[in-house]
């Protein structure tokens, strides 16, 4: 064992989230006696296998310097870009560890448990990502949303986050997706698209991620449920 940290997590948290329709990015909204992203970082430093979270915040953020997490030693800052792989591949460039685990900013209700099924995962092959199977009936509509076909949904996922992988090979990835101007809609489609076969892994159904206002009041729901248990 090094002195490096063995596991990094990242944060990109430099998005809008213009679905809320809030007058501040949607990680900064309360959720009970925090903002989003202040619950997401204290789940994630909790864990004992993560002794680094890089964050990846806006250049004109001006929010996350008030959090009390904000002077905690393990917590490192970046700017963040104008997508997310960029603001991904920004954090990467100063993680030190052999592995790394993305996760979503909007994503307050991660249990530990899922970490660690992940990390176990994970570390048997290429990368792992948490996921959720498809149990409603897919359709697939045309421009007029017209339904056109039924899709089937057997071994069909919802990809949730963390996703986890080797450091330097999601790195080299995202650098060689973003060059090509592959379209990179998370993690995984870059280490899928450079050859890799990342595995699924079952998620926990509360892990859910706040993009509009009817989810604050669920994810609050979760945290309850699970800080009860």
């Amino acid at each position: 064992m090094t002195d490096r940290p063995w596991l990094t997590a990242v944060v990109p948290a430099a998005g809008i989230g213009s679905r809320m329709g809030a007058t501040l990015p949607k990680q900064y909204l309360a959720l009970g006696d925090q903002c989003i992203l202040a619950h997401t970082l204290t789940r994630l430093l909790a864990h004992p296998a993560v002794e680094q979270v890089v964050v990846a915040l806006a250049p004109h953020d001006v929010w996350f310097e008030t959090l009390a997490l904000a002077a905690d030693p393990r917590i490192l800052r970046v700017q963040g870009g104008s997508e997310r792989a960029h603001s991904v591949l920004n954090a990467l460039m100063v993680v030190e560890s052999d592995w790394v685990m993305v996760h979503d900013a909007a994503r307050p209700c991660i249990t530990a448990g899922d970490i660690d099924r992940l990390i176990e995962v994970a570390m048997q092959g290429e990368g792992a990502i948490l996921g959720s199977q498809v149990r409603d009936t897919m359709k697939r509509t045309n421009a007029a949303g017209e339904i056109v076909a039924t899709v089937e949904r057997e071994a069909l996922w919802h990809a949730l986050t963390p996703q986890m992988f080797p450091t330097q090979t999601l790195r080299r990835a995202l650098e060689e997706g973003l060059a090509l101007g592959a379209q990179i809609t998370d993690e995984a489609s870059a280490m899928e698209r450079a050859g890799y076969r990342p595995r699924m892994v079952e998620g926990r159904a509360d892990n859910l991620k706040v993009t509009r206002p009817e989810d604050l009041a669920l994810a609050s729901l979760y945290l309850r449920q699970q800080d009860a248990h």
